[in-house]
Formats: C-alpha cells, structure tokens, sequence
C-alpha cells in the first residue's frame, strides 16, 4: 500500500500532460544539440566545411526554438535549462573544439588554454543571460538589448577565421595566432557589458514587411550559392552593428534620465 503522505509535507512537482505542440520548441532544441556535437564529429573527421554548416544550424534552431515556445506559449522553466544546456554546448564548446583540431592545437598548451577560456567566458554569459531574465525591474527598452554579445553570435563570429580560408589565404587564416585573437576578443565581448541589438521583440511595420521578405529571400538565395561569402559578409555586418547599438542603448538611457 502507498504511504499517506505527512501533513505538511509538500507535493513533489510531477510532468503534466502536454500536447505534442507545446513540445515543438524542446524537440527543435534537442536537433540543435543534435547538430552541435554533429560538428565536433565533423572535426575530427577533417571535413571543415560540414562542421561549420553543423554549428550555423545549430544556430538557426536554435533562433526558432524560441520564437516558437512564445507563439505555442510552451515555454517553461524546464525549456529554458534545456536551452541554456544545448546553447552552451553549440556555441560554447563545438566551435572551439573544431577550431582546435584544425589550428589551435600546434599552439600546444596555449591553444588549449585559449579554448578552455572561450568555453568557461560563454557559460559566464549564458549563466548571466538567465539571472537577468528574471530581473522584472529593468525598463522596458532594455529587452531591445543583449548585454554582450549572445552565444550563438560569439558562437559564429568565433569561425569567422575558418569561413575566411574557405576563400583562400588558408595560410594566413589558419595561423593559430590569428584564430587565437578572434578567440580572445569574442570571449571578452561575450562576458562585457557592451550593449548589442536584440531581436526578440522587433516588430516590422506595415510598410518594411515586403521589403523585409525581399532581403531574407535574397540572403537566403546568396547562402545556396555563395555561402562562405555570405556568411563572411552576416559576420562582418553583424560587428559594424555593435557601435550603433552602444550608440542607441545610450541615447535611452539619457532619454530615461531626462524624465
């Protein structure tokens, strides 16, 4: 017979039934995961090329997990561990790792040192990322902004190197000096306090949404057939955005002051 449970004594949190819906976003979270360590495979097998496609899907899983959870409304705080769990491991581990079997590991112990701190720099972020999420006094501009750069960012930016030798002067960009200062200036920016745009909650207007359909059908055409390009120039683009977000986050505050 089942023991009567003593008064007082607090109910255990069980699972609730859930529909196959509300899984969606945990199941896309897991194919994300499933494709981070996909690329640490691919490294060891030499084929550059595939872990890097790996770990950019890793990344577009990754932004629809999310946005998904919110339109199902299935997010829940057991999604959320998930997602840290999986983005750590994507963007905190699998691009180092593969950057080390392709150059940083002629760098001998430095090399390994240099990717044990991109690694522990990106679980600082995602650790702080959380703690801020339930901090329900900040102001409302502030959800326009990530506090550093986010870990699927760092996570690409951080191969940026590798997609460059795609297009030749391998010898140049696969010096593990060169890898290794991407590395070290990724790492810092992730656990800095420098503001970056935020597009959780952008909202399009009426009149850009064509526009906006038009320039993501374009990249994604320029992705099939220049891919390496592409992504060099999403890169690029995406560090030239940094001052203008420090630029906009300061120009609320002053505006927040002023009231």
């Amino acid at each position: 017979m089942k023991k009567p449970r003593p008064p007082g004594t607090p109910r255990k949190k069980r699972f609730r039934d859930l529909s196959f819906n509300r899984m969606i976003p945990n199941i896309l979270t897991l194919l994300a995961l499933a494709a981070g360590l996909t690329a640490i495979r691919f490294g060891l097998e030499g084929r550059w090329e595939h872990a890097v496609l790996a770990v950019i899907v890793a990344g577009v899983l990754d932004a629809l997990d999310g946005r998904i959870a919110r339109l199902l409304k299935g997010s829940s705080k057991f999604g959320a561990e998930l997602d840290s769990l999986s983005d750590f491991v994507c963007f905190g581990v699998s691009p180092v790792l593969v950057l080390y079997l392709w150059t940083m590991k002629d760098a001998g112990r430095l090399g390994w040192v240099l990717v044990m701190l991109f690694s522990i720099c990106c679980g600082l972020r995602l650790a702080r990322f959380n703690v801020m999420m339930e901090d329900h006094d900040a102001p409302a501009w502030q959800a326009r902004f990530f506090t550093g750069i986010p870990a699927p960012a760092g996570g690409g930016l951080v191969l940026l190197p590798m997609v460059l030798s795609f297009q030749g002067g391998e010898d140049f960009f696969r010096q593990p000096w060169v890898v290794g200062i991407f590395m070290l200036v990724i790492a810092g920016m992730m656990v800095s306090t420098i503001p970056t745009y935020s597009f959780k909650k952008l909202k399009i207007s009426r009149q850009w949404i064509l526009p906006t359909m038009l320039i993501a059908g374009a990249i994604a055409v320029f992705l099939i057939n220049a891919p390496w390009l592409t992504l060099s120039v999403v890169g690029f683009a995406y560090i030239c955005s940094i001052p203008l977000s420090y630029r906009a986050e300061q120009a609320l505050k002053k505006a927040e002051g002023g009231l």
